[in-house]
């Protein structure tokens, strides 16, 4: 415990409550079984139930349209603007709300491993299950380090406020709002802890870009010749389990930034989704979700407290998050070299593209502002049997407050500067579309990847795809060659043409948005991939 006075210095919130500051997780855990937050697993996770909110309130995200930050925001469906007057108003409410609490809890931490171009977040929020959340995902400072902190943003959580749409400008009583000009982010009516982790992704995507850095939606890893790899993809696309790969070392998971100096982690954790999370599939998120310390969002266990991780009656969108260090063989400081390797991920469930193909940056551009991937039918509720195409821009639109173009623009600057090569990965289906077809052999998948990131595939011969202009391997050792070209894995050839056509029409219309705004060579590949 610490006086208030300290703790909520710069926060706005009253000094008042008795406030507990940079708890570690034994003294949080004790708060939060005490005040009946949540319970122990048998293994001493703590598990919280959020309720009506089991994943991010997309439709309640606002930013703040200041003035200042106005021309620069890709404002819409994923950046819907809030009147500053309307934010003021609502922040004193909240702040005025926190301050009448009997209790808070804060903690002070650092986004972003390389100190260079870290940023400092307070979190005051009044759950201690909360604190712990943000404690495992950040980075926590050493002591000697909070005595003088003065935090860059500061996050107001207070899940239990009702906001009111008929004066704060919101839309239901759920409200995530962030003005980069106050250095505030507000968020009210959810307890999905989620929209902590983001809301500090979306501030590292506003402000790396104008240092010249990349901030990137991908999981990295080193190799032991030194050489970083980066995985862009959905989820369901493998980038956990490639990433995830024993002979490599974890540099991160989500979140993390390029600069002419390497790569670095923008996190202290991870957040893994754990539905159905087989121990000996995934055996090291298994063993870091059955530990203490661990807090587990949603998950279901019995009277004992022993998991079911199959169960996904509150919510298909079950979460362990833990430190980076219940990870074995993780990249100490969270930082490393240039990247050598690009990999874009995708689940191709009508089984056309390539299980490999080498990307220019000009395509390494068009496919990152396209985002794709493809999801069938009991992956998600509600899709029907047909699959349905995903396009996500830079592989986490969501996140992005500046226009996709400013990203990609800077992706490609650093790959041509630094001489990475770009691969995009199929991880879908092959010799036909979902019902038909065959999900992509993981075996194949994985040698396919080693030997792009050790360097020998990009040495073998190339031939063209007609379709998408994709370098197609002719032959890699180990790799039936009617798997590398995935035309002639169909037994239906004309099926194959009509399906591919019309992906390349989809691709095509998603990125007419794209034409006035990105350079002729990008525009050169994406008309190849329409031709």
């Amino acid at each position: 415990m610490t006086t208030s006075d300290t703790a909520l210095a710069g926060t706005g919130v009253a000094a008042g409550p008795i406030v507990h500051a940079n708890l570690t997780a034994a003294p949080l855990i004790e708060h939060a079984l005490r005040r009946g937050e949540g319970r122990l697993s048998a293994d001493g996770a703590f598990m919280a139930v959020t309720g009506v909110h089991t994943g991010r309130s997309v439709q309640d995200k606002f930013v703040v349209d200041d003035p200042e930050v106005h021309d620069q925001v890709w404002w819409g469906r994923i950046n819907q603007p809030m009147a500053p007057e309307k934010f003021r108003s609502l922040r004193g409410k909240v702040q005025a709300w926190l301050g009448a609490r009997p209790v808070l809890f804060t903690e002070d931490l650092y986004a972003g491993a390389d100190p260079a171009h870290r940023i400092k977040v307070r979190l005051v929020t009044t759950n201690a299950w909360h604190a712990l959340f943000a404690r495992n995902m950040f980075i926590r400072p050493p002591r000697s380090e909070l005595a003088d902190f003065k935090p860059d943003f500061t996050i107001l959580h207070a899940p239990e406020y009702e906001a009111d749409p008929a004066t704060d400008g919101c839309r239901t009583g759920t409200c995530i709002a962030l003005s980069f000009a106050a250095r505030t982010i507000m968020i009210c009516g959810t307890s999905y802890a989620g929209e902590i982790k983001k809301s500090i992704f979306t501030v590292m995507n506003w402000l790396l870009p104008e240092k010249g850095m990349l901030p990137m939606h991908c999981s990295a890893n080193l190799g032991r010749d030194g050489h970083v790899a980066l995985f862009f993809g959905l989820s369901g696309t493998g980038k956990t389990t490639l990433s995830s790969d024993p002979e490599r070392q974890l540099i991160g998971d989500d979140e993390h930034g390029w600069s002419d100096g390497g790569v670095f982690n923008f996190e202290g954790g991870c957040y893994a989704k754990v539905i159905r999370l087989s121990r000996e599939a995934e055996p090291q998120i298994w063993e870091a979700s059955h530990r203490f310390g661990a807090v587990l969002e949603n998950v279901v266990g019995d009277a004992h407290g022993r998991l079911d991780l199959d169960d996904g009656s509150l919510t298909e969108n079950t979460r362990s998050c833990y430190p980076l260090e219940y990870i074995p063989n993780t990249v100490a400081g969270g930082r490393a070299g240039l990247p050598k390797n690009v990999v874009m991920l995708t689940a191709d469930a009508f089984g056309v593209l390539p299980p490999i193909s080498k990307l220019s940056s000009a395509q390494a551009m068009y496919h990152f502002l396209s985002g794709y991937t493809a999801r069938v039918a009991g992956t998600e509720k509600g899709l029907g049997k047909e699959p349905q195409a995903t396009f996500s821009t830079c592989f986490g639109a969501p996140f992005l407050p500046r226009h996709p173009e400013v990203y990609g623009k800077l992706l490609s600057g650093l790959i041509d500067k630094h001489g990475a090569d770009c691969w995009l990965v199929n991880t879908g289906w092959s010799g036909g579309a979902y019902g038909v077809g065959q999900r992509m052999s993981i075996q194949h998948t994985r040698l396919l990847l080693r030997a792009a990131l050790d360097g020998s595939l990009a040495k073998v011969t190339f031939e063209t795809d007609p379709f998408f202009g994709l370098s197609i391997p002719k032959a890699v050792p180990g790799i039936p060659s009617e798997v590398l070209n995935p035309r002639n894995a169909w037994a239906d050839k004309a099926a194959y043409d009509r399906t591919a056509a019309d992906l390349v029409k989809r691709f095509e219309a998603n990125f007419e948005g794209f034409a006035g705004g990105v350079s002729e060579d990008v525009l050169a590949a994406a008309i190849r991939a329409a031709a």
